[in-house]
């Protein structure tokens, strides 16, 4: 007998009640996915968070940015410090640099935007459960990578990456990390095994004592180490 998938569960935030609508519909046609709750701000979605840890918790949550209230961004900063567990993606129409980078250093697990096909949405919540990358847009990783690499950042001996040991090798895969690239295209790009760059992963984890991509990503950013990639 052919193993059911386990369900995975989504929660929807969004100021548009179109697009919430629109989103748990197209979710309501898998049967391995379950829409749990919608929310129309981050106000509102603590809120039902808060309900639902008396039941079933999300699993991702899906996040639009620009909501009155409370932005998603905020949410997100809240949140992730009392429901580490849950995954955030967000989804919204801008490729703003400072909403990118608000958002990762908030806490958020991705970021794509609006327009892409239900697949890649589903692909990204696969990857972010599987542990599998910080799955971007095209656009926002593009942009993240020029903004890392035109970047003019000074740093000092005590805030270096040289400061947690990195070696080159875990610097170049820390970078790919940081733009968002799976594990498999790393290991594509650097000439080796998925298995090792997930060990490698691991390592700079130890490294720089943090426990996932995002503590990560948010980790480069606060101690500005652009200028190293």
């Amino acid at each position: 007998m052919e193993n059911k998938k386990p369900m995975t569960y989504i929660a929807i935030v969004d100021d548009k009640r179109s697009i919430r609508q629109a989103l748990q519909e197209r979710f309501e046609n898998s049967d391995t996915y379950k829409v749990l709750f919608t929310a129309e701000n981050g106000k509102d979605f603590l809120e039902k968070m808060m309900a639902a840890r008396k039941s079933i918790m999300p699993d991702v949550v899906l996040m639009d940015i620009d909501m009155p209230i409370m932005t998603g961004i905020e949410a997100v900063a809240q949140a992730k410090e009392v429901y580490p567990q849950t995954k955030f993606l967000m989804l919204s129409i801008f490729d703003e640099d400072d909403k990118i980078f608000e958002a990762i250093k908030a806490g958020a697990n991705g970021y794509l935007l609006k327009d892409e096909p239900l697949e890649k949405i589903k692909e990204a919540i696969r990857n972010l459960l599987d542990d599998n990358g910080a799955p971007m847009s095209p656009s926002i990783a593009r942009k993240a990578l020029d903004l890392l690499m035109n970047a003019k950042v000074e740093i000092n001996k005590e805030t270096s990456a040289e400061h947690y040991d990195l070696s080159e090798r875990e610097k170049e895969v820390l970078k790919h990390l940081v733009n968002g690239l799976e594990y498999k295209e790393i290991a594509a790009l650097i000439n080796t095994s998925p298995n090792t760059v997930r060990n490698q992963i691991t390592n700079i984890y130890k490294k720089l004592h943090v426990t996932s991509k995002a503590q990560a990503i948010r980790k480069v950013i606060n101690k500005k180490w652009f200028i190293l990639f």
